[in-house]
């Protein structure tokens, strides 16, 4: 491996210049569509991998900008809006409060060692569970590796709340909600604040 390489593998993308220019490009060019909700089929089997970055790919990133920001949410993963492909969008602030914007298809968490990270057990929800929150332990610091909406080779890194979002929609990705990781009784919990709320955005019905 050549020292280019290296110097590649080790950079990491800026998704924080012209955040609010970038986000609301997205968003003007895109649709809003309805949110998919926990018990749809797309939701809990592993999305298909991104192999074309064509204009239907970058439609898509469109529209999933439109309905996270309708849907007042900082990151939404394709299958919440019924796509079966790994692709997510994000708008989110990290620790010092520096907003993040930026798309990741193929995601893939990389592990961190335990000297950079700590567990943080604060409180997580998740717009196809709407309504319903419950704290989840999750490192306070991430690194994902993917591609950009155009193909290339990309690496984002998250702190805090941007840190727990990068893992959210990684794991939306591969089948798995944040509900999955928690107890029967926690898990049972939120499924009751779920029903005692009406979604203040448009859901897909699963019957």
């Amino acid at each position: 491996m050549s020292q280019q390489q290296t110097e590649q593998d080790q950079a990491f993308t800026d998704d924080a210049t012209d955040a609010e220019a970038r986000e609301q490009a997205y968003r003007e060019r895109g649709t809003v569509r309805p949110i998919t909700v926990v018990g749809n089929p797309v939701l809990h089997r592993e999305c298909r991998d991104v192999t074309s970055f064509d204009e239907e790919l970058a439609a898509l990133v469109d529209d999933m900008f439109a309905s996270q920001r309708a849907a007042e949410g900082v990151g939404l993963a394709a299958n919440q809006i019924g796509v079966d492909l790994k692709v997510f969008v994000y708008d989110c602030p990290d620790d010092d409060n520096v907003r993040h914007v930026g798309v990741v298809c193929n995601p893939v968490l990389e592990e961190v060692p335990a000297d950079k990270r700590r567990l943080d057990d604060s409180n997580e929800g998740c717009l196809s569970v709407p309504g319903a929150y419950m704290e989840l332990a999750r490192p306070d610091y991430a690194v994902v590796r993917g591609q950009d909406a155009q193909g290339n080779p990309i690496r984002v890194r998250g702190t805090g709340y941007f840190a727990r979002c990068l893992q959210h929609e990684t794991d939306h990705l591969y089948g798995r909600l944040y509900i999955d990781r928690l107890s029967k009784r926690e898990r049972k919990d939120v499924m009751r604040q779920m029903a005692e709320t009406t979604p203040k955005f448009a859901t897909v019905p699963n019957d």
